[in-house]
């Protein structure tokens, strides 16, 4: 699916319990498009599951568990999960690309500090390193926010998209996407093309 909607695949890993696909899109991927792909991952992880037990029924119990105990993890609200993924992508449709990200991250780790109180009144050694391996990966993704936003803002300089909608702003870190921009700075106004041209060109 990722290839048909215009993404690269760089890697696949099939695992006894499932599957990891490591992939690239646009950063300016329409959201109607990032969200087929999203919903794609639980969708095949659930026809994997109801193969396993048509193909092994007296083992229906533990297949059954683990695919639900993945199926669960994988829709926790933390980027970057399918469910945190999810999330950023609904933020995305009201807020702008970094304020989404932002939003997200927060909820993130208010319910990563929910599963850590939850491991100091209910000891779960599961819960806890999951709760730090998830902690972990989300700083690291955390710092990548201002990267992920550089390289939004090229792919619009390089390829410039012509979308239909468009958006008056006075902070240029508050671009949208799938909108064209009007950016207000001081008493000048600047089309996107000319913004991105000024930006990239002193660079």
């Amino acid at each position: 699916m990722v290839y048909l909607l215009g993404g690269e695949i760089h890697k696949i890993l099939i695992y006894p319990l499932g599957g990891i696909s490591k992939f690239s899109t646009s950063y300016n991927i329409s959201l109607v498009k990032e969200l087929i792909i999203l919903v794609f991952g639980p969708l095949f992880q659930i026809l994997g599951w109801f193969l396993l037990i048509h193909l092994f029924p007296e083992k229906e119990i533990l297949i059954s568990t683990y695919h639900y105990g993945i199926l669960f993890f994988n829709l926790l609200p933390i980027y970057p999960l399918d469910g945190g993924k999810l999330l950023c992508l609904i933020f995305h449709t009201v807020c702008s690309y970094k304020k989404a990200f932002y939003f997200t991250f927060c909820i993130g780790y208010l319910l990563l500090f929910c599963f850590l109180v939850f491991t100091v009144f209910s000891f779960s050694l599961n819960v806890f390193f999951l709760s730090i391996f998830l902690l972990v990966k989300l700083t690291r993704e955390y710092q990548q926010i201002p990267y992920f936003y550089e390289r939004f803002l090229l792919e619009r300089y390089l390829n410039h998209y012509c979308f239909k909608k468009s958006k008056l702003i006075k902070n240029t870190d508050n671009f949208y996407r799938g909108y064209r921009h009007l950016i207000k700075e001081g008493d000048f106004y600047y089309l996107e093309d000319e913004y991105l041209e000024k930006k990239y060109k002193s660079c």
